[in-house]
Order: C-alpha cells, then structure tokens, then sequence
C-alpha cells in the first residue's frame, strides 16, 4: 500500500480555452497509508475525476501526483499497482471464481501454487470459497463485486484499492454486510481504500475520513462525527444528515448573541469581528429539545406535522416561514399547535457568508 499525496492538482476538459472551467480545482491532500477514506458530493462535483487522476487514467491539467515520495503524474495505470472497482462488476462470465480472482496473478507470472495458495487466501476473507469452482455467470451482483475486490487484494504490490459507486447495483441489505465487509478488510490487509460515492449513508458508515465536495471543489474533509457536528459551510450541513441541518437566517446581537426575528439566541461563537449581514444559524435537529413552556434560548413554533419511526418522532414546525425540524423520543408527548423548540448553546453553529464561523 501506499501514502498518496495530491499536490496543487486540478484538471480542465478543456484547458485550451481562454477561459478553462475546472472539474476538479486545485487541491492538496494525503492520503494516508492503510487508510479509509470516502469521497462524497453530488453527480458532477468532480468525484470520479478525482479518482481517475489517481488511478492514472486522466492526467491532471496541473499539480502531481506523489506515491510514497515517488512522482508518477506521467506514469501508466498499470505501472501504478492501483486496483480499481467499478459500480459495474467487470468480471470473466466465461472463468471460474477461482480463476477470475487469480487472473492478475497469472497475468504476473506467478506460479500455480502460488495463485493457489492466495485465492484461497482471499476467498475465505471474502466468504467466496465455497462458490471457487463455479462459473461467473452463475453468481449474484453482491458475489461478482466481491471477486472484482478480491482481485485487487491477491495482488500483495496494491497502491491502493479505488472504488467508483461501488454499491449502487447492491440491494439495500447487501450493501450493509458488504460496507462490513470491506471495514474488515482493511482492518485485516491494511489497504488504502478510496470509496466515491453520492450516499452519505454509505461513507458515514464506511469511512475513518470523508472528503466532501462541491462544483470541482473540496469543502470538508473530517471524521463522520465532525461533518456532522460542525459542518464547514451550509452545503455541508444541508448535504450530511437526514433531515438536513436546520438553517435560520439570524442577526448578530451581541459577542455571543444572534437574534432570529424577536428570539435572542445565544451561542458560544464569537461574533465580535464579524462585518458581514448574511448570517445563518445552524443547528441539528437531533439536538433540538421541545418543551411546553418558554426557556432561555426558546424559540416559540407552530407545530406542523409529528411522523413516528419507531425509535424517534420527527417534529416539523414553523417560527413564521421559517422550518425547524426536531427529532424527539418516541415517548414525549408532542403538544398541538403552539409549543417552544431549545437551541442548546453548545449545538449553535453560527455562518457568516455559508462558511462556518
């Protein structure tokens, strides 16, 4: 495995143009050796392009491209030792399980023994071998996205495993034993794993680190719990978690104080620099708490709707236009009509110009 590291790199489509429009910009980054990472944003944020200068198949309009101190923006795929699973499984119909999961090693020169000796490796981490003898034809999407990973873990010279939407064919159970799976294996193998996607769920439960992006550009890179607590932008918080983060637009009142209409609401973000008007107050609705009766940083609400999943109730509320959701336990008694929603001072994120003071 290997540390790679982005260094000033961006890419155009078409740098020739006066006027080149960028779908990556320019970014630093490292990536870890042996870590878990996901890439995550919207179609046409510049995911794939990323991975792809990584990979070898696009070369970077500018920057390089470093792994383990080596500089191989020049160099091919294949002399990049970089393993690559597709959201098709691009598999062998015609071989065995076996055989498709030895092919690179074949392709290598290694001996039969050798190739043996590690598809069986890496068929019983991936739960494969009982299925060795059979054709690929006959197996499942989960199983044949399985043997494209597992060719890229018998190879022992593997930079790193990228994985473009690899999950999107997988039904929704499948998905989460193969997140599993994969967690496990880079516990097991050490690998560098690279995982795009558009599914917040999928890199929240995945990743050690996400990297989110936004229109070429990168906005957050975090653990889960910091994407979620203290979300950079509002793209952020509108773009992780489910619901979206609440966002009310607020004035500064104070060092620490920002009223929303009449309601002061304090915070602890120091407001005292602050020159702009465009000002938002974010907060989770996981950390919204209802009460009856108005309290120190209450702001009063009519109450929409109340949709019980099972293990919460999902609050909807207005203060005048705008919307508030709270996520409450199962067993409080949400009252009709008017009630008052808490913005713990701790939980306030406050936004000067959609970027997080």
């Amino acid at each position: 495995m290997a540390k790679i590291e982005l260094n000033n790199v961006a890419h155009s489509y078409s740098p020739a143009v006066e006027e080149p429009e960028y779908a990556l910009k320019k970014c630093n980054l490292i990536w870890k050796d042996g870590g878990r990472y996901a890439v995550l944003g919207p179609s046409g944020c510049g995911k794939t392009t990323m991975l792809n200068i990584m990979s070898g198949l696009v070369k970077p309009s500018e920057g390089f491209i470093n792994f383990d101190g080596f500089d191989v923006t020049n160099i091919s795929t294949s002399e990049r030792n970089i393993a690559q699973v597709f959201q098709f499984p691009v598999i062998y119909n015609t071989m065995t399980v076996a055989q498709n999961l030895g092919f690179p090693l074949l392709c290598r020169n290694y001996s039969k023994d050798e190739i043996t000796k590690k598809v069986d490796q890496v068929a019983q981490t991936l739960g494969l071998e009982d299925l060795l003898d059979l054709r690929a034809t006959k197996l499942t999407a989960d199983q044949k996205q399985l043997i494209s990973l597992g060719r890229g873990l018998v190879r022992e010279d593997v930079a790193a495993i990228l994985m473009d939407e690899p999950l999107t064919v997988i039904d929704p159970d499948l998905k989460f034993r193969l997140r599993r799976r994969l967690k496990e294996i880079n516990e097991l193998y050490k690998s560098t794993l690279i995982y795009v996607t558009h599914d917040q769920n999928e890199a929240m439960t995945f990743a050690e680190n996400i990297l989110v992006m936004d229109h070429g550009k990168i906005v957050q890179v975090g653990t889960p719990l910091e994407l979620f607590e203290r979300p950079k932008t509002t793209f952020v918080g509108y773009f992780i978690g489910s619901p979206a983060m609440n966002m009310l637009q607020a004035e500064i009142k104070g060092k620490n104080v920002v009223s929303i209409g009449e309601t002061v609401i304090s915070t602890e973000t120091d407001l005292s620099k602050v020159k702009s008007k465009n000002i938002k107050l974010g907060i989770r609705s996981e950390f919204v708490e209802l009460h009856d009766k108005g309290k120190k940083n209450c702001i009063s609400v009519e109450i929409d709707r109340v949709d019980d999943f099972g293990n919460f109730q999902l609050v909807s509320a207005r203060h005048g236009k705008s919307p508030i959701k709270a996520k409450v336990h199962r067993d409080i008694a949400v009252p009709a009509g008017k009630a008052w929603m808490k913005f713990p001072e701790t939980r306030c994120c406050v936004y000067s110009d959609e970027v997080l003071l």
